[in-house]
């Protein structure tokens, strides 16, 4: 987890600036809202509980950063971070999640995330008591004889001295991959156990529960008999002998304790559930999600499989586009749970530029790092890339407003031939000029009907 007494707002922007091209007010405001996550703590206990979270609506179109700021903004904190789309919910009784599942979804992720750090942490531990007892199936120990004579005796540590030998020489094969091709017989753990049916709003899914948590060792876990390659018996036995060494009770308390000072939701279409008057047709639990989702937002507690979880100090990020419905249109309760509003920019030909080129995972660097696989070193120049990005801001702005994301289906029309004939042309160097860019786009940018089918 980042040192945030270290990690100044400014330099969560910076670190956001990375991925992210523009989007500057967006950046701020969660760069604040992660800040003020580590000044809560260093407040006194007894105004700690009272400082809530500043919750914050990103306001745009599809396609200009909103949920990869929430992405990139958990990933820098180490924080658990669930996305949802908001609207895959409605109103209890009908077809439809229960918005509680959200919290359960978030604990759940936060308990693996948990138990993957403490496994990092005994791994080595852990793969030495793995290699014993694969040493201990290629090797059984030699059974002791039950008459002990003076003769045997000298026998008996000879045998034990060739049996230490031996064992010792495997080892040194083992953890040289020498023996990975090997057969092993390994007893495998079955993960399967019946589930509970429980007749409640939630469900079963939504519930995530079965026997086995409610009842413990109660039910003996089955275990299967496999035969398998040794490097493949090397990596369950890891697994089995790391969970034998992680306490999940702490594991289980930290995760609780992370999500409740830590977690983020990022709450995606969130204007589809807004408005919605109507008394009856598809729209009529549009409210009804507003309501259930108002007591998580402003702070209850969550029955979840590892215990009760509070909601007062999970940070929420709303987005939507607001084409249709604005944020005034959501019941007052939940507008006052958003205090902050942010709007994003519509991305213009010079950002289309810019996000082909500068973040780290740029487009452009990852098309070069797919074709140096094949032996193929290729060059964009840049007037081929600004012809790009020109190309995606006429269709988006003939078509639907994707924004970014055309860029994916330009690149993709343009480099099609040439991926799928590089590897029987054996070239070493493909240069894109803007030429090139405008012979294969060309007919299908002009003709407008076709453009909307495939870019």
């Amino acid at each position: 987890m980042i040192d945030m007494e270290q990690f100044t707002p400014r330099q969560i922007v910076a670190e956001l600036d990375k991925y992210i091209i523009g989007q500057d007010n967006a950046k701020k405001s969660v760069a604040i809202a992660l800040r003020n996550r580590w000044r809560r703590q260093q407040v006194p206990d007894d105004l700690r509980e009272e400082i809530y979270p500043n919750n914050i609506i990103l306001i745009g179109p599809t396609g200009v950063g909103k949920t990869e700021i929430a992405r990139r903004l958990a990933r820098l904190a180490n924080a658990p971070f669930v996305k949802i789309e908001a609207s895959k919910f409605t109103e209890v009784g009908y077809v439809g999640r229960d918005v509680e599942s959200i919290i359960r979804d978030l604990t759940d992720l936060a308990v693996s995330m948990v138990r993957a750090e403490k496994t990092a942490t005994i791994q080595e531990v852990a793969i030495q008591h793995a290699e014993d007892r694969l040493l201990d199936i290629l090797l059984p120990t030699p059974p002791k004889r039950k008459s002990i004579s003076f003769d045997s005796t000298g026998e008996e540590d000879d045998a034990e001295e060739r049996y230490h030998r031996t064992k010792e020489k495997l080892r040194k094969q083992l953890k040289n991959g020498e023996l990975d091709n090997r057969m092993v017989e390994l007893d495998v753990k079955s993960d399967q156990v019946p589930l509970m049916q429980v007749i409640s709003p939630a469900g079963v899914e939504e519930m995530g529960m079965n026997l086995q948590d409610l009842f413990g060792n109660m039910l003996p876990q089955k275990s299967k008999r496999k035969k398998m390659k040794l490097k493949n018996a090397r990596t369950v036995l890891i697994q089995e002998e790391a969970q034998k060494l992680i306490d999940m009770d702490q594991v289980v308390q930290e995760a609780i304790e992370r999500v409740q000072n830590s977690g983020i939701v990022f709450l995606d279409e969130i204007d589809k559930i807004a408005g919605g008057n109507n008394k009856s047709g598809p729209d009529v639990s549009r409210q009804g999600v507003q309501r259930d989702l108002l007591p998580v937002v402003e702070g209850t507690n969550v029955f979840t499989k590892y215990g009760m979880v509070k909601t007062d100090h999970v940070l929420f990020i709303a987005s939507g586009a607001f084409h249709v419905s604005k944020p005034s249109d959501l019941i007052p309760e939940l507008q006052g749970r958003f205090p902050i509003r942010v709007e994003l920019n519509n991305l213009t030909a010079d950002d289309f530029v810019r996000i082909l080129t500068e973040p780290e995972n740029a487009l452009i660097k990852q098309y070069v790092a797919l074709f140096k696989t094949e032996g193929v070193n290729v060059v964009f120049k840049r007037d081929a890339i600004t012809e790009v990005a020109r190309i995606a801001n006429q269709v988006n702005e003939r078509t639907e407003n994707i924004g970014a994301r055309r860029l994916h289906t330009v690149l993709t029309a343009l480099l099609e031939d040439f991926l799928f004939n590089i590897p029987d042309q054996k070239i070493k160097k493909l240069e894109i000029s803007k030429e090139i860019v405008q012979n294969k786009l060309h007919d299908i940018v002009e003709d407008e009907d076709l453009s909307r089918y495939i870019l």
